[in-house]
């Protein structure tokens, strides 16, 4: 049997997937990380944690098979989230996760003397969230560490620059790091500058399924490959994990519940907006436009970390608790808020709390305040012109949608109906596209025919969407007196 392999770095973990040449999955590993959190919003992770969880998970996913029956390797992750690296190739310093919010001060400089010009190329409002601002933070703070940059890649290209000693990157990518022309697909010479950087800083620009080289000795020993298998560049997380759901044509839409949650929607076009974020899809000529909510299967892991218990536990007793929580209330804004606020100074907050609330309601406040959230995003970009669902259903993807009691509260607060697949996330996405590489394909649409399969659906109640409803504007009068704190 011959098989690809896919590995994603996400907001707190690696996974693998080995995908065999009938598309199926043959084996899965995951491996946690930290991310070193600090005063003023900090951030952070060390890149060399995650080529130590990518080699472990992947010498787990080969026990027992034949390392020379990979035929093609690809990584991914979650944009904006930059490598400063030296004259030896080594990071200067920890990588600002896209989540950090220190660098507020640079954002609100670009806003007023670039905003407009920023925005007519790269398509975004200057956020936090934004690479350029994140980079002009760390020279000003850390100039001696700046001073020693010679070149600048990203998350999943560091990785797999360990693997090959390439230094690429793709087209999606750069479209997260502000520091690019958007319709032209090249790196932009004035928003370089910005950071201090020049185009010899930068990767070359590629496709995502072009081959990045070759696994070298030193790779293959940490990880268990086989010297010389075939790596090719690929895309960020949500690129995977829009095609691994099944969105290959315009009008699919997916809803993510990860650490961010997304709502996106497969495009043959972009729509400039200051709360859209628009991304090239892996398939040339379309798009996914989307919404996003900062802390969505982030608020979760923070209330199990703060109040313990499991994830398991934590759905048996959101399941105790009607719809509606009996009148608590809660607000995602753990970093900030994206969509429709852009704001990283935003907070959230329980609101309604009484001597009868038990951990069990505040458990399902917190699942039912990020699908308030998500309702955000739908809304938003249905004013828009962007048919959320326009298909009749969306793909529902993320570690949030393992969840029933989650998936049921998001599906009845939307109004939609959420399909689950047997496999949809990033990994699976990336194992796809090593797939197609490998002639395991032909393209995009025989990977998804191939590979898709539809577990369940979850239709919304009536008349706990009324219910929905209702919280909902409260939420909103909540959210605005919260943005003036």
């Amino acid at each position: 049997m011959k098989y690809v392999l896919g590995v994603d770095f996400g907001g707190g973990a690696s996974k693998a997937t080995l995908l065999d040449e009938n598309g199926k999955v043959a084996a899965t590993a995951a491996t946690e990380y930290p991310t070193f959190y600090g005063e003023n919003g900090k951030a952070e992770q060390n890149p060399l944690d995650w080529y130590k969880a990518a080699c472990k998970n992947i010498r787990e996913v080969l026990k027992g098979k034949d390392p020379s029956d990979v035929k093609r390797l690809c990584f991914d992750a979650a944009t904006h989230t930059a490598v400063l690296l030296d004259e030896k190739g080594a990071p200067v310093a920890n990588s600002i996760y896209w989540t950090d919010a220190r660098c507020v001060k640079e954002k609100e400089y670009l806003k007023k003397y670039y905003g407009d010009r920023i925005f007519g190329k790269c398509l975004h409002e200057v956020d936090t969230i934004w690479t350029l601002p994140e980079i002009i933070y760390f020279k000003n703070v850390f100039p001696d560490k700046f001073g020693k940059v010679k070149r600048v890649t990203f998350a999943k290209d560091f990785v797999r620059g360990l693997f090959t000693g390439d230094f690429l990157t793709d087209k999606t990518e750069v479209q997260g790091s502000m520091l690019s022309d958007f319709r032209k697909n090249a790196w932009d010479r004035e928003l370089l500058s910005l950071a201090g950087l020049t185009e010899s800083n930068m990767p070359k620009i590629v496709s995502p399924l072009c081959s990045a080289g070759r696994v070298t000795e030193k790779a293959a020993a940490d990880s268990g490959l086989k010297e010389g298998t075939e790596v090719i560049v690929g895309s960020t997380d949500t690129a995977m994990e829009v095609f691994a759901s099944g969105g290959v044509s315009a009008g699919d839409t997916t809803v993510k519940l990860a650490t961010a949650g997304r709502i996106c929607v497969v495009s043959k076009r972009c729509y400039p907006d200051k709360h859209v974020i628009n991304y090239s899809h892996l398939k040339d000529g379309l798009y996914y436009p989307g919404s996003a909510t900062k802390s969505c299967a982030a608020s979760l892991r923070w209330f199990k970390g703060a109040f313990g218990g499991s994830y398991e536990e934590l759905d048996e007793l959101a399941a105790t608790v009607p719809v509606g929580a009996d009148g608590l209330i809660f607000h995602p804004y753990l970093t900030g808020e994206l969509t429709p606020y852009a704001n990283p100074l935003l907070r959230g907050s329980f609101t309604g709390i009484s001597a009868g609330h038990g951990k069990a309601h505040f458990a399902r406040a917190v699942m039912e305040g990020v699908a308030a959230s998500l309702l955000d995003c739908k809304k938003y970009l249905e004013e828009k012109g962007i048919a959320v669902a326009g298909k009749g259903s969306a793909y529902i993807i993320g570690g949030g949608a393992k969840s029933g009691v989650w998936r049921k509260i998001v599906a009845d607060t939307l109004g939609i109906t959420l399909k689950t697949t047997e496999n949809n996330d990033s990994s699976f996405g990336s194992a796809k596209c090593a797939g197609i590489s490998a002639g395991f394909f032909k393209d995009y649409d025989e990977a998804s025919a191939a590979c898709l399969k539809i577990t369940g659906e979850t239709e919304p109640d009536e008349k706990n969407s009324a219910i929905y409803a209702e919280r909902y504007a409260k939420y909103k009068k909540i959210s605005e007196f919260l943005g003036t704190l």
